[in-house]
């Protein structure tokens, strides 16, 4: 008789591996059965007999995972999400002048709507700079985005946020953020304190930050990746505009769930 060992493996931050290899060894090293992952980082290898086995996952640009599992006579027994980091998201990124690539970067804003799903704009036109300090706490953020650039696949819709009822980009062309501190929370996770500033209102928003590595590109330079997500208050920032409907519901959510997206490419000193 045999059973199953299953599971899913993926990048720290829920990306799929596809192409993991999963070996099953027995308390003597004997390999028991062996398999890869699918293109959604699936695996599902039988296991001859049962009791506990050790499991090792590897894959490329990843360390090695291994573990200790008990496996069921018959069946399968489920291992859930199997993590695999990699070393190059501790270590941290060279000291120096890092500009956010814009094409590869994505800024994005979700509201509720009725009370029953989300939608989703992004700001298409942003400039940032990363200053990555030999301190890394010393390290400073700015950024730069074009109100008016706000997409969300509904003309009508992006001309309503462009009003007066939300972003007044006549008035008010520009948000900015400006970083004060940051602190390290985690081996890959960082949180920045920093300033937001929207319709001419200036309010404190930390970002919560994943540091995702670095690491050279293919057109030479070097480049570093890494998310934040943040969620405001929108009467913070005097954006009050809403519809009220039957029930105490609003058209609008009284939040908004701001994440990015970011790769940055570290500008070349000055010789």
């Amino acid at each position: 008789m045999s059973g199953y060992l299953r599971g899913v493996v993926t990048t720290a931050d829920r990306w799929p591996v596809p192409g993991a290899a999963v070996t099953v060894l027995g308390t003597g090293g004997q390999q028991l059965g062996r398999t890869s992952t699918d293109g959604g980082g699936g695996f599902e290898v039988p296991v001859p007999g049962s009791g506990i086995v050790t499991v090792v996952v590897t894959a490329a640009g990843a360390d090695p995972r291994a573990w200790s599992a008990a496996v069921a006579p018959t069946g399968v027994t489920d291992l859930g999400v199997v993590l695999l980091e990699s070393a190059h998201r501790t270590e941290l990124p060279e000291p120096g002048r890092w500009t956010v690539d814009p094409v590869h970067s994505i800024v994005r804003a979700t509201a509720r709507h009725l009370a029953l799903s989300r939608v989703e704009g992004r700001f298409t036109r942003f400039t940032a700079v990363i200053d990555v300090a030999e301190q890394v706490e010393r390290s400073t953020v700015e950024v730069t985005i074009e109100a008016a650039s706000i997409h969300t696949g509904s003309e009508d819709r992006d001309t309503h946020l462009r009003s007066a009822d939300f972003l007044d980009v006549e008035r008010f062309p520009h948000l900015t953020y400006r970083s004060e501190a940051v602190r390290q929370v985690a081996p890959a996770q960082w949180q920045v304190a920093g300033y937001l500033t929207i319709r001419d209102i200036t309010r404190p928003v930390p970002l919560e930050v994943t540091y995702l590595g670095s690491g050279p590109d293919p057109w030479g330079g070097t480049r570093m990746a890494l998310t934040a997500t943040t969620q405001l208050v929108r009467r913070d920032f005097e954006i009050n505009w809403n519809m009220g409907l039957p029930g105490g519901l609003v058209v609008v959510g009284p939040t908004l769930r701001v994440d990015l997206d970011v790769q940055a490419v570290r500008e070349d000193p000055v010789s």
